[in-house]
């Protein structure tokens, strides 16, 4: 007989964030503004962390999303991310759609891994999550799984721990790759701040680790 959730025993990710769960969440937008300009793309990076408690990128869940009814679209915001919201060949689908799917992955996720809940990490997450909070909203979507003011933001910890807080310049300074063509594209910008955040994580847990070694 298989466990009970109950009975399982949490990863040791729920152990190293307090019980939340890390998932990277990039959104492409119409806008600046959450409450008036469309969703037009959301990502969404789950992590995993192995029995070494090294933290590493697993799946993506990427979702084109039509305007809401009355969305705001900034010409100047298009021209960035380079996307047509009408284009024939877009396979978007309705922004609630679009956050059932992600939200149905993410607490697959936290039960899996005996968390209590999930945390957005993004790369000036304050922006990343009021989208998030405000597509809730028009939508009356229940059981957000993400915390609704708390985040983890690698704009911050990539000015700490590397002294640059653009997400292409942290990502350099941290050793990892950066393909300019492909920027600005909610899945490859999650990609890549998952790989930012979690090359962070990794780097300090071992700072720790070796300071207790030397203590």
């Amino acid at each position: 007989m298989g466990k009970t959730n109950e009975q399982i025993e949490p990863a040791p990710v729920a152990n190293r964030f307090r019980g939340f769960l890390p998932v990277v969440v990039d959104v492409e937008t119409g806008g600046f503004n959450a409450d008036t300009d469309a969703l037009l793309e959301i990502a969404a990076v789950l992590l995993e962390m192995d029995d070494g408690g090294r933290l590493g990128r697993s799946e993506t869940h990427r979702y084109h999303v039509k305007p809401f009814d009355g969305a705001n679209l900034e010409a100047a915001s298009l021209a960035v991310n380079g996307i047509d919201p009408w284009h024939p060949l877009r396979p978007a689908i309705d922004e609630r759609d679009a956050l059932q799917r992600v939200f149905r992955e993410v607490r697959r996720a936290i039960r899996e891994t005996g968390c209590t809940r999930a945390v957005l990490v993004g790369h000036n997450a304050f922006f990343d999550l009021s989208f998030l909070n405000a597509a809730v909203r028009r939508t009356g979507l229940k059981r957000n799984p993400f915390h609704p003011f708390s985040s983890f933001d690698t704009a911050t910890l990539g000015g700490v721990v590397f002294g640059q807080t653009v997400l292409a310049r942290a990502v350099t300074a941290a050793g990892l790759d950066w393909d300019e063509s492909r920027a600005h594209s909610a899945a490859y910008d999650a990609e890549r701040t998952a790989d930012l955040f979690c090359e962070i994580v990794n780097r300090v847990q071992g700072v720790y680790r070796e300071a207790l070694a030397g203590g």
